[in-house]
């Protein structure tokens, strides 16, 4: 096991040279905001939901949702 986790290893980091590591750093960056932007809708109460047109099940079905999964159209 120990072996073939350092071949892989050996394959993936010359591919992560730091001109690739900063696009996906930022890509990171993005999807950790949203999720905690996420959780911070499932934390409102029902009153600031209804200013903002949401149920509180709109609410937390978009808190469950993986911080990857968003509209094709959302540049992350």
């Amino acid at each position: 096991m120990k072996g073939s986790a350092m071949r892989l290893a050996a394959l993936i980091r010359p591919a992560l040279s730091a001109h690739s590591r900063r696009p996906f750093l930022q890509w990171l960056a993005k999807v950790l905001t949203l999720a905690r932007s996420r959780q911070a809708l499932s934390r409102l109460d029902d009153h600031l939901l209804r200013d903002i047109g949401l149920t509180r099940d709109q609410a937390e079905a978009e808190a469950r949702r993986r911080a990857w999964d968003v509209p094709l159209h959302w540049k992350l």
